[in-house]
């Protein structure tokens, strides 16, 4: 373990807190808990609330079991997992939320291998016990392959003249290794642009990796039957491919009701106090009553 704190700096919290309309005594599930951020506000909502709390990161649950220590194991009960394979029971919940991507920690540990910003191994996995890892993917899979990675789950134009440089190149053991290979597959006019030409990349092996748009899916096939009815679901995403599968999901849903129409984006204060926040939406829906 790192000696560095896991703590995550959780976005749109107020808007979570108004939208899922906390009641007393209600049981609410936060599907990717982080350091505890959003459950906090929701344990302090009333003195009878009680969470189920998810997430895939040792670190983090270890992190969110510390910072929710006050509230004791009758108000917080902890799930390490994959939100998707959750054994969620029907009309379980009065409330559930999740906050999609990676978190500030995730990012800014140079040991995880999620940011070409730190010299790391390519590893990128959310779940340390799995096997599957970045160095996996850029080392083995085929040129075609990546080049549609690249394009479907980073929506990078120039998916196929990257693949080709990484081909020729590897194997890469570092993400600054890979990200200089990409810098130099693009034309010099985008290497130094206000988006780092890795950028789109780096994205589309995280989400191979940890599976998440397709965890993401399961997720929200699944999760609606465990809402009570009148209960809510809030879910946050950062980039378009997430979003896209969250309203379709919301709007398709013979369960639930749209209340979002237009997603919910941070106020300009909070993306000036945390850039990240900028690209976060948040979509709420809610159970039908039976």
């Amino acid at each position: 373990m790192p000696d560095s704190p896991f703590i995550h700096v959780s976005v749109l919290s107020q808007e979570i807190i108004d939208g899922l309309a906390i009641s007393p005594g209600g049981h609410y599930l936060d599907a990717t808990v982080g350091s505890g951020g959003h459950s906090r506000l929701i344990l302090g909502a009333f003195p009878d609330v009680r969470i189920t709390a998810i997430d895939r990161d040792s670190q983090a649950i270890a992190a969110a079991a510390s910072n929710l220590a006050e509230f004791g194991p009758e108000r917080v009960r902890f799930w390490q997992g994959n939100f998707a394979d959750y054994p969620g029971q029907k009309a379980e919940f009065r409330g559930i939320i999740a906050d999609l991507g990676v978190s500030s920690p995730q990012f800014d540990l140079p040991e995880r291998g999620f940011s070409f910003r730190h010299e790391a191994s390519l590893d990128m996995r959310m779940d340390q016990t799995q096997s599957l890892t970045a160095a996996e993917i850029i080392n083995h899979w085929s040129q075609t392959a990546l080049a549609d990675l690249f394009y479907q789950y980073g929506e990078e134009r120039r998916s196929r003249s990257i693949a080709k440089r990484i081909v020729q190149q590897r194997p890469f053991e570092t993400t600054t290794q890979l990200a200089e290979a990409i810098a130099y597959s693009v034309p010099p006019k985008y290497r130094y642009g206000r988006i780092h030409p890795a950028t789109r990349v780096f994205q589309a092996l995280r989400i191979a990796v940890n599976e998440e748009l397709s965890s993401l899916e399961k997720f929200l096939d699944r999760s609606p039957n465990w809402l009570q009815p009148g209960g809510r679901i809030g879910i946050i995403s950062f980039h378009s491919l997430e979003d896209r599968i969250v309203k379709h999901h919301f709007r398709d849903s013979a369960i639930l009701k749209v209340i979002t129409k237009k997603p919910i984006i941070p106020e300009p204060e909070e993306q000036s106090k945390n850039p990240r926040s900028r690209s976060a939406k948040l979509r709420f829906a809610l159970k039908n009553e039976e």
